[in-house]
């Protein structure tokens, strides 16, 4: 008759094949013990990456406390079946036989994925030794899938091996678990940093045409890649700014989008000051052009039929210049001074 092989454990899901992991204990030096009749555990929780020979029979005799050879990985699973349980009874003189060949133990050690909040603690303290400040970045870890730790142990994960490119923000590294009754794990990482600033926001949706006010926006810190170009840096770059587009609740205000209010509109009647040493004449007209304070824009004197340059000083009023300028009167060209303003 055949001896029976050197015992095997077989791992099953949720892990992959788990095999010859007791194979070990072939040689292992074995003390005889009188024993008395042992009885199976179908299935045992193990708590530690060893199996022992208790963890497969009860009342297994002096060698119970005899390691036969590593367990499952956190969270999975090996099946002893009955040809190498009997192998394992007689090799170290344990009084058991099984019943049938549907005889087997399972043995379980259960785990925990590791917390994201410990894999980005430790990815950010990498970061930070590579001159990037943590609260300066935000982090994105692609497709991660935390390893799983025993649930009794407290696990001590570590970034090694840091690749980052700042160019591209796209980083490599190593991820390396330890602690105590833990088998050390090693996993490859990857991601993507993106640097933050911090400038004026939209508090809420805003409107083209609204004159921002403190109450519209606030500081924020957002990635930097959503500020493509020139963007407001401080509130005072923008409250009192007019909007030219609708800008959505936290997005940066972009300095093409800002411009200041228009005082005039183009086709409202408007008051033209002129005012020089010894006179100041006032007139009305019809604005031309919309204009901000401090723009200059067309206006028509609706008596004279005068087009008249002239700068936005408030709200539907403006200053024409003192001294000769251009006027197109009905139709034709003048040179012509304050006297522009009153015929």
């Amino acid at each position: 008759m055949r001896p029976v092989p050197p015992l095997c454990l077989l791992a099953y899901a949720p892990v992959l094949a788990y095999a010859a992991v007791l194979a070990c204990a072939a040689v292992l030096p074995c003390a005889t013990f009188p024993a008395a009749a042992a009885t199976l555990r179908t299935t045992t929780t193990l708590h530690g990456p060893r199996v022992k020979l208790s963890d497969l029979f009860d009342d297994a005799g002096g060698n119970g406390a005899r390691v036969l050879g590593p367990g499952p990985a956190p969270g999975g699973r090996i099946v002893v079946e009955a040809a190498q349980l009997a192998a394992i009874a007689r090799q170290f003189n344990v009084e058991w036989r099984p019943a049938s060949s549907a005889d087997r133990a399972v043995l379980d050690w259960p785990g925990r994925p590791l917390p994201r909040t410990a894999v980005m603690a430790a990815l950010r303290e990498a970061l930070a030794a590579s001159g990037v400040p943590p609260e300066h970045c935000e982090v994105d870890l692609a497709d991660f899938t935390a390893p799983l730790v025993p649930f009794e142990a407290v696990p001590r994960p570590l970034v090694t091996e840091l690749d980052y490119d700042r160019g591209s923000g796209r980083f490599t590294a190593v991820l390396l678990v330890t602690g105590d009754g833990i088998e050390p794990i090693s996993a490859r990482i990857g991601g993507r940093v993106d640097e933050l600033i911090e400038v004026p926001v939209a508090t809420a949706r805003l409107l083209a045409g609204v004159v921002l006010g403190p109450d519209d926006i606030h500081m924020a810190r957002v990635r930097a890649g959503l500020a493509n170009g020139a963007v407001a840096r401080q509130p005072e770059d923008a409250i009192g700014m007019q909007l030219r587009h609708q800008i959505a609740a936290g997005q940066p205000l972009m300095l093409s989008d800002l411009s200041r209010p228009e005082l005039v509109l183009r086709g409202a009647n408007v008051q033209m000051l002129l005012d020089s040493p010894g006179i100041v004449l006032v007139a009305q007209g019809q604005a031309m052009e919309s204009g901000a304070v401090g723009e200059h824009i067309r206006v028509l004197n609706p008596v004279s039929h005068a087009v008249i340059e002239a700068e936005v000083i408030g709200p539907d009023r403006v200053r024409v210049t003192p001294g000769p300028q251009s006027l197109l009167v009905a139709g034709r060209a003048v040179h012509q001074t304050e006297t522009a303003l009153i015929q």
